[in-house]
């Protein structure tokens, strides 16, 4: 299964090791879930977990693997029902990559429905992980 994940997860997991958002990254790791990835992604993960402190990149850099990342082209500017512009890459690499948006966005959460591919919060996806496996 292929996931596309929004920042939020790598905090939350990072400050609450038991939370879903740190059980999903743990499938990553594990290799039981894809997560597709592209330059502007990781590049704002690593940007946010360096800028708060007791958070660190490195914890959680091994999961963007070279063979995951996603180099065709993206549309952000298509989604712009998406308040915050900062999201607009994460919506639109799930777009371009046919994966699940997993994120804690109450914006992307709330316009779901817009959108042809799935966006689910963590416990959401967590409980239709669990359904699958």
């Amino acid at each position: 299964m292929k996931v596309v994940l929004d920042t939020n997860l790598f905090v939350a997991a990072s400050f609450n090791p038991r939370s879903r958002s740190a059980r999903i990254l743990g499938e990553v790791a594990r290799g039981a879930l894809v997560m597709a990835w592209n330059d502007g992604t990781r590049g704002e993960i690593r940007a946010v977990l360096s800028q708060i402190p007791r958070l660190s990149w490195e914890q959680w850099a091994g999961l963007f693997r070279e063979e995951h990342r996603y180099r065709g082209e993206t549309h952000p500017e298509q989604f712009f029902l998406v308040p915050d512009p900062d999201d607009r890459k994460f919506a639109a690499l799930a777009a371009a990559t046919g994966a699940t948006l997993v994120s804690n966005d109450a914006h992307l959460l709330d316009g779901r429905d817009e959108y042809d591919f799935p966006i689910l919060s963590p416990g959401e996806f967590w409980e239709s992980f669990l359904e699958q496996s």
